[in-house]
Formats: structure tokens, sequence, C-alpha cells
């Protein structure tokens, strides 16, 4: 329960920054976290299938 707390908590502060934030640094950050997760997707995949095969 203290987890959730402290996520809720820290969400809410990262949300309150990217409110006060310039569009153009919001639209950085989201980038830069689609990039990461891409990469991360595609190297999970791909070591998924080397994996299996």
């Amino acid at each position: 329960m203290l987890f959730l707390v402290a996520a809720l908590l820290l969400m809410g502060v990262v949300l309150g920054t990217v409110a006060h934030a310039p569009l153009t640094v919001s639209a950085a950050g989201g980038a830069a976290i689609a990039v990461w997760l891409a990469v991360f997707a595609l190297r999970e995949r791909h070591d998924r299938i080397h994996r299996e095969g």
C-alpha cells in the first residue's frame, strides 16, 4: 500500500512538472520515452525469437 501511495505521489509530481513545462520540452520527453520503449520492445522480441528457435 505504501508503494502505491509513493507511486501516485511521484506521478502527481511528474504530471505537475509537465503541465508547467513548455510544449517542446514535453514533446521531446515523450518522444524520448517512446523511442526507449520501442527499442526495449524490439530487443525483447528479438531475444524471444532467438530463444525459441
